[in-house]
């Protein structure tokens, strides 16, 4: 009846099976991302490889893609803007990822603004993220 006093509930975005077997049963996550292009998991990827590639802005459009799309997933799933997303809940780490890329590909980019926002972002939702991203 009164809820939880503490915060938000954390928000647990729905297992993709589909595509989570394709990505690890080692199908391109460009061929992921082109047949599910709201796995926020194939962009986090994609961004991912095109920072070790040292492309940061493609790294910094993939992310950004992985991100929004995590968002618009977050909010279907009753997120309102605030409140844990755990990194210990495999669907959420597609977004967690993007999130952490884009922070990756801002800092490449000089966006400092970026970066900060995309940390704190990062670290809001889940204390132990920015840590398992590499990014402390």
């Amino acid at each position: 009846m009164h809820g939880n006093l503490l915060g938000p509930e954390p928000t647990l975005l729905p297992d993709r099976a589909e595509p989570q077997a394709a990505l690890d049963g080692g199908t391109s996550p460009v061929e992921v991302a082109t047949r599910w292009p709201d796995f926020s998991e194939a962009w986090a990827t994609l961004a991912e490889g095109a920072l070790a590639a040292g492309e940061p802005i493609a790294a910094y459009a993939y992310a950004r893609t992985g991100y929004h799309r995590g968002l618009d997933q977050l909010r279907r799933s009753g997120w309102k803007g605030f409140g844990p997303v755990p990194w210990s809940h495999r669907p959420n780490q597609g977004f967690l990822r993007a999130l952490a890329a884009l922070a990756l590909a801002a800092r490449e980019i000089d966006d400092t603004e970026e970066y900060e926002r995309c940390s704190t972002f990062l670290a809001d939702s889940d204390a132990a993220a920015p840590a398992a991203l590499g990014l402390v």
